[in-house]
C-alpha cells in the first residue's frame, strides 16, 4: 500500500500554482517536521509560544516599567512583582490551549478582566487573543458561542477605560478587528486541517479499495483459469482413459482396433496439449498463440461428439434456428456441451447414448445434453474433483443470464439443460 504524504495531499486539495512554489513546497516540508516533533513532544510546542509571548509582550513591559506617555496618569502603576503576577496570569494558562482550551481561555480572560478593572495596562493582554485562537481551533463551536459571549464583556471594559484617552469608536473598531481576525485564523486552520484530514481518510479508503479489487481480479482470474483448465484436461483425459481401456481390451480380440485407439490417444493428447498452450500463452498475453489458435466454438462440436463416439458412446447432435455469432457465447456453450458429455462418459460408461441440442428460441439458445445412464455391471471411475465440473457448468451459464437444471430421467439417465441470452446486459 502506498504513503499518503502531506505533499501529495496538497497538491491534490490546491491546484494553484501557488502551492507548488519551492519556497512553499519548503515551508511545507518544515511545517510537517514541526508536526512530527509536536506529536513527539505535545508540550513542547506550548512551552515554546509561552516563551515567545513572554519575551515579546512581557519583557518591554519589565524594561520599560511604565505606562506609554499619551495614556500617563489614566491607568495605575503596579509594583514590579504584581505586574509579573498579572503577565504570569495572562500567558501560563497558555500551556493549556491544546489540551483545555476552555479553561485556558477562561483563566486568561479571568486575569484580563480583573487587570483592566484595576486600570492596568499590559501588552501581554494578547494572550487573550491567542487563547481564543486555540478555543476556536481545538474546541466545539458551541463553546466558541461562549467565548465570544465572554470576550465581548471583557472588551467592553477595556473599551470603556480606554475611552478616556482616545476615541470610542477607533478602540471598538481596531479590539473587534483583532479578535474577529483571531477566530478568523482558527476556523481556516480548523477547515484546512478537516479538509487534508478528509483528503488522507478518502486517499486511504481508495488504496484499501484498489487492493481489494486488485484481490478479487485476482481471484476472478484464478477461478477463470481453473475453469478452464478442468474442461481442457478434464474431458481429453476422460476421453484418453476410456479409449486406453477400450485399446487394451481390443489387443487380445482385435489388434486393428487397438492401433486405432492408440492413433485416436495421440490426436486427443495433441488437442489437449495445444488447448493447454493456448490458455497458457493467453495468461502471458501472447496475441499471436491466441490468432493461431482461437477458443473454440458451435463450429466445432461436431468434432467433440466424434472424440465422445470414438470413445465408445453413441452421441446425436442436432441444431435448430440461426445460431449466434458472438465468440464469447459460443465458447460458453462448447464448454457447456463438453463438460456434459465428459460427465456422461465418465459416470454413464462406453455404452451409453447421448443427444445434445441446441435450439434458438426468441432471445435465447438452449443447450439440453441427455444421456441414456449406465449399462448393466458398468462402474464408474473415481474422481477426486466431482461437481466442480456442473459449478463450471453453471457460472459459465450465469455469465450470459442462464440458469441450469439437471438431474435424473424417469429412464434412469442423466440431462443437462440451461437457456442462454443472446444478448446478454453486460456489467463490468
Amino acid at each position: 500500500m502506498g504513503t499518503v504524504t502531506g505533499e501529495n495531499l496538497q497538491s491534490v486539495a490546491d491546484p494553484d500554482p501557488l502551492w507548488r512554489h519551492p519556497w512553499v513546497i519548503r515551508l511545507g516540508r518544515i511545517g510537517g517536521r514541526l508536526r512530527r516533533a509536536d506529536r513527539a513532544r505535545p508540550w513542547a510546542l506550548d512551552t515554546l509560544v509561552v516563551i515567545g509571548a513572554f519575551l515579546l509582550f512581557c519583557v518591554p513591559d519589565l524594561i520599560r516599567h511604565d505606562a506609554p506617555r499619551e495614556i500617563n496618569g489614566v491607568f495605575v502603576q503596579l509594583p514590579m512583582l504584581a505586574v509579573v503576577g498579572f503577565q504570569l496570569g495572562l500567558i501560563l494558562p497558555l500551556l493549556l490551549r491544546r489540551r483545555a482550551p476552555m479553561v485556558a481561555f477562561v483563566l486568561t480572560a479571568t486575569v484580563f478582566a480583573v487587570q483592566w478593572a484595576l486600570q492596568v495596562f499590559l501588552r501581554a493582554d494578547v494572550a487573550l487573543l491567542i487563547a481564543l485562537y486555540s478555543l476556536t481551533l481545538h474546541s466545539s463551536l458551541r463553546r466558541l458561542l461562549w467565548a465570544c459571549t465572554i470576550t465581548v464583556a471583557v472588551l467592553t471594559l477595556a473599551v470603556v477605560r480606554l475611552g478616556s484617552v482616545t476615541s470610542v469608536p477607533e478602540v471598538a473598531f481596531f479590539l473587534v478587528c483583532a479578535t474577529t481576525a483571531a477566530i478568523a485564523l482558527g476556523l481556516v486552520v480548523r477547515i484546512r486541517r478537516s479538509q487534508l484530514a478528509g483528503l488522507r481518510d478518502r486517499a486511504a479508503r481508495l488504496e484499501i479499495e484498489r487492493d481489494q479489487r486488485s484481490m478479487l481480479a485476482v481471484a476472478g482470474e484464478r477461478a477463470r483459469v481453473a475453469r478452464e483448465m478442468h474442461d481442457i484436461l478434464g474431458h481429453n483425459l476422460s476421453v484418453i482413459i476410456r479409449l486406453a481401456d477400450g485399446g487394451a481390451y481390443a489387443a487380445h480380440v482385435n489388434p486393428h482396433r487397438s492401433a486405432q485407439a492408440l492413433t485416436l490417444i495421440g490426436e486427443t493428447g495433441r488437442e489437449a496439449l495445444n488447448d493447454l498452450r493456448r490458455t497458457l500463452g493467453a495468461l502471458r498475453d501472447e496475441a499471436a498463440v491466441a490468432e493461431l489458435t482461437p477458443q473454440p466454438g458451435i463450429a466445432d462440436v461436431d468434432a467433440l461428439c466424434e472424440r465422445i463416439r470414438a470413445a465408445g458412446p453413441q452421441v446425436t447432435y442436432r441444431t435448430v434456428g440461426e445460431l449466434p455469432a458472438d465468440r464469447g457465447l459460443q465458447l460458453a456453450t462448447y464448454r457447456i456441451v463438453q463438460e456434459a458429455l465428459t460427465n456422461a462418459l465418465k459416470h454413464a460408461g462406453p455404452e451409453t447414448a447421448a443427444k445434445v441440442s441446441l435450439e434458438v428460441v426468441r432471445d435465447r439458445l438452449r443447450i439440453r445434453v441427455e444421456d441414456s445412464g449406465p449399462s448393466a455391471g458398468f462402474l464408474p471411475v473415481p474422481d477426486s474433483a466431482a461437481g466442480q465440473g456442473l459449478i463450471g457448468i453453471r457460472e459459465r451459464a450465469a455469465l450470459y443470464g442462464g440458469v441450469v437444471h439437471s438431474g435424473p430421467t424417469p429412464a434412469g439417465g442423466w440431462t443437462v439443460e440451461t437457456a442462454l441470452q443472446l444478448t446478454p446486459e453486460r456489467t463490468p
